[in-house]
């Protein structure tokens, strides 16, 4: 039996948004059990409280961007890979300003924060998605120019592999095939090995 996570106490950050350059305060709280992530724009009069679900997904032009209420928050890709990486299931999310602070362009510095924080498991189960069929995505314009597509298939466990080509002479290809019961997300992943 897998519990949901959430924080142990309260943790701060400073850092500057990556689009708008502006100094944005981050504030990272515990979250009762069955909340989920829920971004606060704290700097609006009243606070808009944006949940991290997809009909919240506004924009996804160089970065993911949730709205409500005509209150927008982006860039949130690199702390909820943090969050889902370390099983967080509920947290709350203050920010000051319309994106997050970029701090080092990684999932690495959310994963510190968390960390410092402390994890604690909720007197609640931890829900899950099971893959019964494939299924895959593309866009059709997309996929006519770029021929991008995304598939998810039935596995005994929890894999993740990836390719992408450029379209340039020197870095061609990238490729990287994950599989979490052998490896952690904190090492593989998120880079901090000194961590896991």
């Amino acid at each position: 039996m897998i519990r949901q996570k959430t924080l142990k106490n309260v943790i701060r950050a400073t850092g500057v948004g990556l689009h708008t350059g502006e100094k944005i305060y981050l504030t990272l709280r515990p979250a009762a059990v069955d909340s989920g992530i829920i971004f606060i724009r704290v700097d609006a009069d009243p606070a808009v409280e944006i949940p991290a679900l997809t009909e919240f997904v506004g924009n996804t032009t160089l970065a993911t961007t949730i709205s409500r209420d005509g209150q927008n928050i982006s860039t949130i890709e690199h702390l909820m890979s943090a969050f889902s990486g370390l099983g967080i299931d509920n947290a709350y999310v203050e920010v000051s300003g319309p994106e997050m602070p970029i701090m080092d362009g990684s999932a690495a510095t959310f994963v510190f924060l968390i960390q410092s924080a402390g994890i604690e498991d909720q007197n609640a189960l931890k829900k899950f998605i099971r893959i019964k069929k494939e299924v895959r995505v593309n866009d059709e314009e997309s996929a006519r120019c770029y021929n991008q597509s995304a598939t998810i298939r039935p596995y005994d466990g929890f894999r993740v592999s990836h390719t992408i080509v450029y379209d340039n002479a020197v870095i061609k290809e990238q490729q990287a095939t994950i599989d979490f019961s052998m490896t952690s997300f904190v090492r593989k992943l998120a880079g901090l090995e000194h961590l896991a």
